[in-house]
């Protein structure tokens, strides 16, 4: 089966009843995504699918044959996407783990809004738990990195 992850084609030999996760990170390398809790109760392994996040722990390779799956890996080939250098920025992870699922949601959410409340940053980021409990740093870093998107189309 061939699927498209990060811009690239990929031919995948797994069953279409595998779940994405496993095939990000098992069979192309892609660990960024990370496996949380297995029910997608925890958001970590959240990726984009045609640029809506879902959980890679609950998809299964043969949905996502001939869509756009975009991983933490795939938000800028350098790192610098405005979210990741607001998280940079304002020290927002902690032990990290569920911050690929925090970011990928961040990106969506900005995708579809400008200047984000923080009502729309709590529903978006709902679901996606941190143990560390770094949630205010986060929508202090979603509100910064909204600010640098703005600045950016400002300044093109």
């Amino acid at each position: 089966m061939q699927i498209s992850v990060n811009g690239k084609i990929h031919n995948v030999d797994a069953g279409e009843e595998t779940p994405l996760l496993w095939v990000l990170r098992d069979h192309l390398g892609l660990t960024g995504t990370k496996y949380g809790c297995g029910i997608g109760a925890c958001g970590s392994c959240t990726v984009l699918l045609e640029d809506e996040p879902v959980r890679a722990c609950l998809t299964l390779l043969g949905e996502v044959e001939n869509k756009k799956i975009t991983t933490i890996e795939g938000i800028s080939p350098e790192s610098n996407h405005p979210v990741q250098q607001a998280w940079e920025e304002l020290q927002v992870p902690q032990c990290g783990y569920c911050q690929s699922g925090q970011i990928i949601s961040a990106v969506a959410l900005l995708s579809e809004t400008d200047e984000p409340t923080d009502e729309d940053i709590d529903e978006m980021m709902s679901g996606i738990l941190c143990r560390c409990g770094t949630y205010p740093r986060i929508r202090e870093a979603i509100k910064l990195a909204a600010r640098k998107i703005s600045e950016q189309r400002t300044n093109q």
